[in-house]
């Protein structure tokens, strides 16, 4: 009698569970192409019974990614690539959904293993940045290009081709990274967008790129994908974008087709609210960190709007998600970190919260192995 293990449809979509690999960032592509490290990575959660597995943010164009070794979807061979992976994960049940994003004046940086600094001008893997108005991210930050109208048309050109590919290369779901300072975020916060034509100014102004992306992007995919769409719910940051904002900003994006809202928070200018800068020292107890800290953001989109949401940062134990789900606070309930850790929690999950007691979720392939783990422990009880 789980929520969290109950399905739910979304448009043509059954997802056999509310659980949700968030997109998690590898850093290990070649010129945006999948790698085996990728398949190894997304194959597990679905092995996992996952319900829904996004890749990580994929660049829409070469100089949308974070870093060079960022996933892409602007060629052919990038669809190839993911063709494998998108296959595995419905043939062991679940759904295979990818993250298309542009990260704007935060991308051309190195990877988080590697300082996750802006590579300098001359490096060879670096380019120009562009953005909504020439203000950088932070002072170390190069100052990027201020967009164009005719180059926004562009890249609202560039995620619906995208989006295209997305379905040429087997993914049943695509959300739209809104989230994170990356570049439609960027737009929408008063924070790096101070431009004066249509694209700033009002919120409706600074909403202006983001809905053409999705009404292009739904446009593209038709009435039976769902789309999702991340967004930062709040800039935490004084002047910048509010849970009020947001409130409006769903609405506007359930018109142009948009199904379910991701709600994180944070990133404008510097990293996310959930994640904690590595300088060393031993992490600290942080009231803006706790499990479940950004749940309230899910929950006020549900029920302020017409539209699902999803929750995620800092779940980790079955019954705080299963609360999540039962209390109606989001529809989905996405893990990152706690899944990289155990990319089985779903069936951990479900053997904890009594679905499934038998281990009947588990593949066939282990089954076995884990009935008789089960009979040990309980001979030795």
């Amino acid at each position: 009698m789980s929520q969290l293990f109950s399905p739910i449809t979304v448009r043509g979509v059954t997802f056999p569970n509310r659980v949700v690999v968030s997109p998690l960032c590898m850093y290990s592509a070649d010129d945006g192409v999948a790698q085996p490290w990728h398949f190894a990575h997304l194959s597990t959660f679905a092995r996992g019974r996952a319900g829904l597995v996004f890749a990580e943010a994929t660049g829409v164009e070469a100089i949308g990614r974070i870093t060079p070794r960022c996933l892409g979807l602007w060629n052919d061979e990038q669809v190839n690539a993911l063709k494998p992976i998108t296959a595995f994960i419905e043939e062991m049940g679940s759904i295979p959904g990818i993250q298309l994003a542009h990260a704007g004046r935060k991308a051309s940086t190195a990877p988080p293993f590697e300082g996750a600094h802006p590579l300098p001008a001359d490096d060879p893997d670096a380019w120009a940045v562009v953005g909504p108005s020439a203000i950088p991210v932070a002072d170390h930050f190069p100052t990027p290009h201020e967009l164009t109208q005719d180059e926004i048309a562009n890249l609202v050109s560039s995620f619906a081709t995208a989006a295209r590919r997305s379905i040429n290369a087997g993914f049943k779901v695509i959300e739209l990274h809104g989230a994170h300072g990356y570049l439609l975020h960027s737009f929408l916060s008063p924070i790096s967008n101070q431009r004066t034509d249509a694209y700033g100014g009002t919120i409706e102004g600074r909403m202006r790129f983001p809905l053409e992306v999705c009404a292009a992007v739904r446009a593209e995919v038709g009435e039976d994908m769902p789309l999702f769409f991340r967004i930062s719910a709040i800039d935490g940051i004084e002047g910048g974008w509010t849970m009020d904002d947001s409130v409006t900003l769903a609405k506007a994006l359930g018109n142009t087709g948009i199904d379910v809202v991701d709600c994180s928070s944070g990133g404008v200018s510097g990293a996310p609210r959930f994640r904690v800068q590595d300088d060393g020292k031993p992490l600290q107890k942080s009231s803006a960190r706790q499990p479940g800290f950004q749940v309230p953001y899910a929950e006020r989109i549900r029920n302020e709007t017409s539209l699902k949401s999803m929750a995620v940062g800092v779940i980790i134990d079955p019954d705080q998600a299963e609360a999540i789900a039962t209390s109606g606070q989001a529809d989905f309930v996405a893990l990152g970190r706690e899944i990289m850790h155990d990319p089985f929690w779903p069936l951990h999950a479900a053997h904890h919260l009594g679905v499934d007691a038998d281990f009947s979720m588990w593949p066939k392939q282990y089954k076995w192995a884990v009935d008789r783990r089960a009979q040990i422990v309980a001979m030795n009880k």
